[in-house]
């Protein structure tokens, strides 16, 4: 099942000629969810082909930044005639201004669109096979990120000791990869255990926003498969970093070997660097314990394919 990240906005809080304000974008069996959306995302989602399918968009904060792209987003979603609801989650306490926000233009969408408050550990959005947690963050701002969390698979199927042990092909089958006994014409009965591997993981995806390092990021969940991270600041900035509640890349790269994640994407950039990320990646790969290429400055509308863990459908 595919599960593909696009990275619609990767600057800081002043956008570059090359970098638009933040945004990602997540695309899981035909489903988009949208991480947060600073100004200009819908032309980004057009530039980069996400299309505007998202059924969830998950806020961090209300900086601009991260926000400002709504107004413009909804009222291209409403030109397009679209009828599903958009559910928008944010942190508690801001659901006031975000509805401003939403009503910014004076003309209420003619879709609906629910605001839903969430906090540290509130599951803000549970769908049949996974779940985005909200998890918290240390900002100068009421803040939140998120974890999409996919539920666990099931194990292999064993065909081969199935028809060793006599259960005819078909229905049996099914039957016990889904954890049902079945009983043969001979009475014998077949357990799921003797024919189904241990549970296989799903897979994993932390999404920070703006963030000082915490310790929240590292419970959010076990072994990510990914982690974006706010890495605004190289080390010459690291004061800087603290006193705006931002990460630098070689923080990051801490909280990633903390978390044993699998992946680090290093996302916010400041427009400092003017596109010189090198030191980022250096100081990061001085500290991440995965291989070189899996730390990585992601460039506006880059996407990436998250594989399950062992490799597996």
């Amino acid at each position: 099942m595919p599960l593909r990240v696009t990275f619609v906005g990767t600057a800081g809080a002043i956008p570059t000629t090359e970098r638009n304000p933040s945004s990602v974008f997540v695309a899981r069996e035909g489903e988009g969810l949208l991480f947060d959306a600073g100004e200009g995302t819908q032309r980004q989602m057009m530039r980069f082909g996400t299309g505007f399918s998202v059924s969830q968009l998950f806020v961090t904060h209300l900086h601009g930044d991260h926000v400002l792209g709504i107004p413009g987003l909804l009222q291209t979603m409403d030109f397009n005639d679209r009828e599903d609801a958009l559910a928008i989650h944010t942190p508690h306490g801001t659901r006031r201004q975000l509805k401003s926000l939403v009503n910014a233009l004076g003309n209420r969408p003619t879709f609906p669109v629910r605001i839903n408050e969430v906090g540290d550990g509130d599951v803000a959005y549970r769908a049949d096979e996974y779940e985005v947690r909200a998890f918290e963050t240390d900002h100068d701002a009421r803040s939140v990120g998120y974890a999409l969390v996919e539920d666990e698979r099931k194990g292999r199927f064993d065909r081969e000791r199935a028809e060793d042990l006599g259960v005819p092909v078909g229905p049996k089958f099914s039957k016990l990869h889904e954890g049902e006994a079945v009983e043969l014409e001979d009475g014998t009965v077949v357990d799921p255990e003797q024919v189904v591997g241990e549970p296989r993981p799903g897979r994993s995806i932390v999404y920070t926003g703006d963030t000082r390092p915490t310790a929240a990021t590292i419970e959010a969940t076990a072994e990510p498969d990914l982690l974006i991270h706010d890495a605004t600041f190289a080390d010459d900035r690291a004061e800087r970093a603290a006193d705006t509640a931002h990460s630098t890349a070689r923080q990051a790269a801490e909280i990633a070997n903390r978390a044993s994640a699998k992946r680090l994407a290093l996302m916010h950039i400041s427009s400092r660097y003017a596109g010189q990320t090198d030191d980022h990646l250096a100081q990061a790969r001085e500290v991440f314990a995965g291989d070189g290429e899996d730390v990585f400055v992601p460039e506006d509308g880059q996407a990436l394919e998250i594989p399950y863990p062992d490799g597996g459908a």
